[in-house]
Protein backbone atom coordinates (compact mmCIF):
# COMPACT_ATOMS: atom_id res chain seq x y z
CA UNK A 1 0.00 0.00 0.00
CA UNK A 2 1.37 3.40 -0.96
CA UNK A 3 1.44 5.25 2.16
CA UNK A 4 1.98 8.36 -0.16
CA UNK A 5 -1.79 8.86 -0.21
CA UNK A 6 -1.94 9.19 3.68
CA UNK A 7 -1.65 13.61 3.60
CA UNK A 8 -3.80 14.37 0.55
CA UNK A 9 -6.64 11.93 2.13
CA UNK A 10 -6.88 14.32 5.44
CA UNK A 11 -5.97 17.43 3.81
CA UNK A 12 -8.91 16.88 1.48
CA UNK A 13 -10.72 15.98 4.92
CA UNK A 14 -9.68 18.65 6.52
CA UNK A 15 -11.30 20.98 3.11
CA UNK A 16 -14.95 19.39 4.80
CA UNK A 17 -14.34 20.19 8.54
CA UNK A 18 -16.58 22.95 8.25
CA UNK A 19 -19.67 20.84 7.40
CA UNK A 20 -20.12 20.42 11.35
CA UNK A 21 -21.30 17.03 11.91
CA UNK A 22 -24.13 16.71 14.18
CA UNK A 23 -23.26 14.14 16.80
CA UNK A 24 -23.32 13.71 20.58
CA UNK A 25 -22.88 16.91 22.31
CA UNK A 26 -22.22 18.92 18.99
CA UNK A 27 -25.05 20.79 18.43
CA UNK A 28 -28.15 21.82 21.44
CA UNK A 29 -31.27 23.67 20.95
CA UNK A 30 -29.21 27.26 22.20
CA UNK A 31 -26.45 26.25 19.39
CA UNK A 32 -29.26 26.57 16.94
CA UNK A 33 -30.85 29.30 17.78
CA UNK A 34 -27.09 31.13 18.29
CA UNK A 35 -26.41 30.12 14.58
CA UNK A 36 -29.61 31.42 13.93
CA UNK A 37 -29.70 34.51 15.23
CA UNK A 38 -25.75 35.64 14.35
CA UNK A 39 -27.66 36.33 10.96
CA UNK A 40 -30.37 38.52 12.34
CA UNK A 41 -30.38 42.27 10.04
CA UNK A 42 -28.73 40.20 7.11
CA UNK A 43 -31.26 41.51 4.50
CA UNK A 44 -33.35 39.92 2.07
CA UNK A 45 -32.49 38.81 -1.12
CA UNK A 46 -34.04 36.67 -4.17
CA UNK A 47 -32.10 33.26 -4.76
CA UNK A 48 -29.40 34.49 -1.73
CA UNK A 49 -27.86 32.03 -0.39
CA UNK A 50 -25.10 34.09 1.55
CA UNK A 51 -24.37 36.91 4.38
CA UNK A 52 -24.63 39.17 1.15
CA UNK A 53 -28.54 38.20 1.15
CA UNK A 54 -30.64 35.26 2.11
CA UNK A 55 -34.06 34.27 0.93
CA UNK A 56 -35.98 32.39 2.94
CA UNK A 57 -34.50 29.01 2.17
CA UNK A 58 -30.95 29.88 1.63
CA UNK A 59 -31.18 31.19 5.38
CA UNK A 60 -32.47 27.76 7.08
CA UNK A 61 -30.43 25.72 4.47
CA UNK A 62 -27.15 28.28 5.55
CA UNK A 63 -27.53 28.22 9.48
CA UNK A 64 -28.57 24.07 8.98
CA UNK A 65 -25.25 23.23 7.10
CA UNK A 66 -23.42 25.63 9.80
CA UNK A 67 -24.61 23.08 12.12
CA UNK A 68 -23.70 19.48 10.00
CA UNK A 69 -26.91 19.13 8.50
CA UNK A 70 -28.09 19.06 5.08
CA UNK A 71 -31.27 20.87 3.34
CA UNK A 72 -32.92 20.93 0.41
CA UNK A 73 -32.20 24.28 -1.88
CA UNK A 74 -35.93 25.72 -1.50
CA UNK A 75 -38.98 25.82 0.70
CA UNK A 76 -40.82 22.97 -1.25
CA UNK A 77 -38.06 20.58 -1.58
CA UNK A 78 -37.46 21.43 2.20
CA UNK A 79 -40.72 20.51 3.31
CA UNK A 80 -40.50 16.94 1.64
CA UNK A 81 -37.55 16.12 4.26
CA UNK A 82 -37.72 14.89 7.82
CA UNK A 83 -41.01 14.20 9.87
CA UNK A 84 -44.43 15.76 10.34
CA UNK A 85 -45.09 18.06 13.26
CA UNK A 86 -48.03 18.69 15.14
CA UNK A 87 -47.88 22.86 15.62
CA UNK A 88 -48.56 21.75 19.50
CA UNK A 89 -45.67 19.73 19.94
CA UNK A 90 -42.99 21.88 18.13
CA UNK A 91 -39.36 22.05 19.14
CA UNK A 92 -36.08 24.34 18.73
CA UNK A 93 -34.75 24.23 15.34
CA UNK A 94 -38.43 22.47 13.64
CA UNK A 95 -38.83 23.95 10.38
CA UNK A 96 -42.06 25.90 9.97
CA UNK A 97 -43.52 26.42 6.38
CA UNK A 98 -46.60 28.77 4.82
CA UNK A 99 -48.09 29.50 2.12
CA UNK A 100 -47.14 33.24 0.92
CA UNK A 101 -47.91 32.72 -2.21
CA UNK A 102 -51.92 30.82 -2.27
CA UNK A 103 -50.29 28.04 -4.45
CA UNK A 104 -48.65 25.27 -1.81
CA UNK A 105 -45.53 25.93 0.07
CA UNK A 106 -43.82 28.83 -0.23
CA UNK A 107 -42.20 30.27 2.81
CA UNK A 108 -40.04 28.77 5.45
CA UNK A 109 -38.56 29.84 8.76
CA UNK A 110 -36.67 27.91 11.76
CA UNK A 111 -38.48 27.80 15.11
CA UNK A 112 -36.79 28.83 18.08
CA UNK A 113 -39.86 28.28 20.82
CA UNK A 114 -42.52 30.56 22.73
CA UNK A 115 -44.40 30.98 19.41
CA UNK A 116 -41.95 32.77 17.32
CA UNK A 117 -39.52 31.85 14.50
CA UNK A 118 -36.57 33.07 12.91
CA UNK A 119 -36.63 33.76 9.11
CA UNK A 120 -35.49 35.56 5.98
CA UNK A 121 -38.40 37.80 5.23
CA UNK A 122 -39.14 40.41 1.90
CA UNK A 123 -38.14 43.69 3.69
CA UNK A 124 -37.08 42.93 6.81
CA UNK A 125 -34.21 40.21 6.07
CA UNK A 126 -33.27 37.93 8.46
CA UNK A 127 -35.45 38.81 11.64
CA UNK A 128 -38.01 37.24 14.31
CA UNK A 129 -41.34 36.27 13.66
CA UNK A 130 -44.32 35.07 15.71
CA UNK A 131 -45.66 31.80 13.95
CA UNK A 132 -49.57 32.57 15.16
CA UNK A 133 -49.08 36.31 14.42
CA UNK A 134 -53.11 36.96 13.17
CA UNK A 135 -52.40 40.09 10.84
CA UNK A 136 -49.95 37.48 8.71
CA UNK A 137 -48.41 34.32 9.18
CA UNK A 138 -50.95 32.89 11.85
CA UNK A 139 -53.67 32.22 8.87
CA UNK A 140 -50.90 31.14 5.95
CA UNK A 141 -49.35 28.76 8.23
CA UNK A 142 -49.14 25.10 6.53
CA UNK A 143 -47.25 22.84 8.61
CA UNK A 144 -44.07 21.77 10.10
CA UNK A 145 -41.08 19.27 9.78
CA UNK A 146 -38.92 17.66 12.47
CA UNK A 147 -35.39 17.32 10.30
CA UNK A 148 -33.15 16.98 13.49
CA UNK A 149 -33.71 16.91 16.99
CA UNK A 150 -31.79 18.83 19.37
CA UNK A 151 -31.16 18.70 23.15
CA UNK A 152 -27.97 18.91 25.08
CA UNK A 153 -26.51 15.44 24.62
CA UNK A 154 -27.32 14.36 21.06
CA UNK A 155 -28.53 15.73 17.52
CA UNK A 156 -29.81 13.20 15.46
CA UNK A 157 -30.77 13.53 11.76
CA UNK A 158 -34.32 12.33 10.80
CA UNK A 159 -34.76 11.87 7.63
CA UNK A 160 -31.48 10.14 6.88
CA UNK A 161 -30.57 5.85 7.90
CA UNK A 162 -27.05 5.63 8.67
CA UNK A 163 -27.45 1.91 7.88
CA UNK A 164 -27.54 2.90 4.68
CA UNK A 165 -25.89 6.30 4.25
CA UNK A 166 -22.24 7.01 5.25
CA UNK A 167 -21.49 9.56 7.91
CA UNK A 168 -18.00 11.03 8.56
CA UNK A 169 -16.98 8.66 11.03
CA UNK A 170 -18.25 5.72 8.66
CA UNK A 171 -15.81 7.57 6.13
CA UNK A 172 -12.79 7.44 8.83
CA UNK A 173 -13.38 3.99 9.59
CA UNK A 174 -13.28 3.16 5.89
CA UNK A 175 -10.11 4.87 5.72
CA UNK A 176 -8.68 4.00 8.82
CA UNK A 177 -8.95 0.21 7.62
CA UNK A 178 -8.06 1.22 3.95
CA UNK A 179 -4.80 2.12 5.51
CA UNK A 180 -4.45 -0.41 8.30
CA UNK A 181 -4.34 2.38 10.76
CA UNK A 182 -4.25 1.07 14.90
CA UNK A 183 -7.22 1.86 16.18
CA UNK A 184 -6.81 0.44 19.33
CA UNK A 185 -6.34 3.70 21.24
CA UNK A 186 -9.58 5.60 21.64
CA UNK A 187 -8.67 8.86 23.11
CA UNK A 188 -8.98 11.86 21.10
CA UNK A 189 -8.94 15.69 21.48
CA UNK A 190 -12.57 16.27 20.04
CA UNK A 191 -14.70 17.79 22.40
CA UNK A 192 -17.55 15.52 20.76
CA UNK A 193 -15.68 12.32 20.60
CA UNK A 194 -15.41 10.16 23.85
CA UNK A 195 -13.69 7.32 24.45
CA UNK A 196 -16.69 5.57 24.61
CA UNK A 197 -17.91 7.05 21.26
CA UNK A 198 -18.69 4.84 18.69
CA UNK A 199 -15.22 4.87 16.03
CA UNK A 200 -13.82 6.66 18.25
CA UNK A 201 -10.76 4.33 17.73
CA UNK A 202 -10.93 5.05 13.76
CA UNK A 203 -11.16 9.10 15.02
CA UNK A 204 -7.94 8.90 17.11
CA UNK A 205 -6.40 7.36 14.27
CA UNK A 206 -6.88 10.00 12.01
CA UNK A 207 -5.99 12.41 14.73
CA UNK A 208 -2.43 10.99 15.25
CA UNK A 209 -1.38 11.51 11.95
CA UNK A 210 -1.57 15.20 12.88
CA UNK A 211 -3.04 16.42 9.90
CA UNK A 212 -6.63 15.95 10.54
CA UNK A 213 -7.75 19.18 12.88
CA UNK A 214 -11.25 19.51 14.17
CA UNK A 215 -13.51 22.36 13.71
CA UNK A 216 -13.63 25.72 15.01
CA UNK A 217 -15.02 24.49 18.13
CA UNK A 218 -12.69 21.61 18.60
CA UNK A 219 -15.50 19.10 17.41
CA UNK A 220 -14.69 16.41 15.22
CA UNK A 221 -17.98 15.64 14.09
CA UNK A 222 -18.88 11.98 13.07
CA UNK A 223 -22.37 11.76 11.96
CA UNK A 224 -22.79 14.40 9.44
CA UNK A 225 -24.17 12.36 5.90
CA UNK A 226 -21.32 13.57 2.94
CA UNK A 227 -22.66 14.05 -0.77
CA UNK A 228 -21.63 12.21 -3.66
CA UNK A 229 -19.53 14.95 -5.07
CA UNK A 230 -17.90 15.62 -1.91
CA UNK A 231 -16.58 12.48 -2.04
CA UNK A 232 -15.85 12.84 -5.54
CA UNK A 233 -12.85 15.52 -4.48
CA UNK A 234 -11.93 13.63 -1.19
CA UNK A 235 -11.32 10.26 -3.49
CA UNK A 236 -8.97 12.53 -6.23
CA UNK A 237 -7.19 14.22 -3.30
CA UNK A 238 -7.12 11.36 -1.84
CA UNK A 239 -5.52 9.15 -3.97
CA UNK A 240 -3.70 11.71 -6.74
CA UNK A 241 -6.19 10.54 -9.27
CA UNK A 242 -5.72 12.36 -13.06
CA UNK A 243 -7.82 12.56 -15.54
CA UNK A 244 -7.52 9.75 -18.02
CA UNK A 245 -8.70 10.55 -21.19
CA UNK A 246 -11.48 12.87 -22.38
CA UNK A 247 -13.55 14.98 -20.33
CA UNK A 248 -16.73 12.65 -18.96
CA UNK A 249 -19.81 14.80 -18.50
CA UNK A 250 -22.84 13.84 -16.59
CA UNK A 251 -26.28 16.00 -16.87
CA UNK A 252 -26.20 17.40 -13.30
CA UNK A 253 -22.66 18.07 -13.09
CA UNK A 254 -22.08 20.90 -16.25
CA UNK A 255 -18.67 21.99 -16.54
CA UNK A 256 -19.00 25.21 -14.27
CA UNK A 257 -19.95 22.99 -11.17
CA UNK A 258 -17.35 22.89 -9.05
CA UNK A 259 -17.30 19.55 -8.45
CA UNK A 260 -17.42 18.72 -12.56
CA UNK A 261 -13.44 18.16 -12.53
CA UNK A 262 -13.68 15.82 -9.77
CA UNK A 263 -16.75 13.72 -10.82
CA UNK A 264 -15.08 13.58 -14.64
CA UNK A 265 -11.80 12.19 -12.84
CA UNK A 266 -13.34 9.37 -10.96
CA UNK A 267 -15.69 8.78 -14.11
CA UNK A 268 -12.41 8.57 -16.38
CA UNK A 269 -10.78 6.08 -14.46
CA UNK A 270 -13.44 4.03 -14.10
CA UNK A 271 -14.52 4.71 -10.42
CA UNK A 272 -17.78 5.08 -10.94
CA UNK A 273 -20.46 5.08 -14.28
CA UNK A 274 -22.97 7.55 -12.65
CA UNK A 275 -26.52 6.73 -11.54
CA UNK A 276 -27.54 4.99 -14.99
CA UNK A 277 -29.52 7.48 -16.33
CA UNK A 278 -26.79 9.83 -17.52
CA UNK A 279 -26.69 12.18 -14.41
CA UNK A 280 -23.86 11.41 -11.39
CA UNK A 281 -26.31 11.96 -8.50
CA UNK A 282 -24.10 14.69 -7.45
CA UNK A 283 -26.45 16.10 -4.84
CA UNK A 284 -27.60 12.57 -3.77
CA UNK A 285 -26.11 11.19 -0.10
CA UNK A 286 -23.39 8.41 -0.43
CA UNK A 287 -24.33 5.65 0.64
CA UNK A 288 -22.01 2.93 2.46
CA UNK A 289 -21.75 0.39 0.00
CA UNK A 290 -20.90 2.99 -2.50
CA UNK A 291 -18.07 4.14 0.01
CA UNK A 292 -16.13 0.81 -0.40
CA UNK A 293 -16.97 0.25 -3.99
CA UNK A 294 -15.10 3.54 -4.85
CA UNK A 295 -12.14 2.75 -2.26
CA UNK A 296 -12.29 -0.99 -3.45
CA UNK A 297 -11.85 -0.27 -7.49
CA UNK A 298 -9.50 2.52 -6.69
CA UNK A 299 -6.97 -0.04 -4.40
CA UNK A 300 -7.59 -2.23 -7.55
CA UNK A 301 -5.87 0.00 -10.42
Amino acid sequence: MNKKWLLPIFASFMLFSTTNINTAEAATKADVTDTASKYLGVPYKYGGTTTSGFDCSGFTSKVFSDLGIQLNRTSGSQYQQGTAVAKSDLQVGDLVFFNTSGSGISHVGIYIGDGKMIHSQTGQGVSYSNVDDPYYWGSRYVGAKRVATFDAAEVKQAAIDFSVYASRAEVAVQIAKALSLDTSNTTTSFVDVKPTSANAGAIAAVEKLGIFEGDANGKFNPASPITRAQIAKVLVLAFGLENQGDTVAFSDVPQDNWASSYVSILASNGITNGDGDGSFGSDELLKINQLKVFIDRIQQR
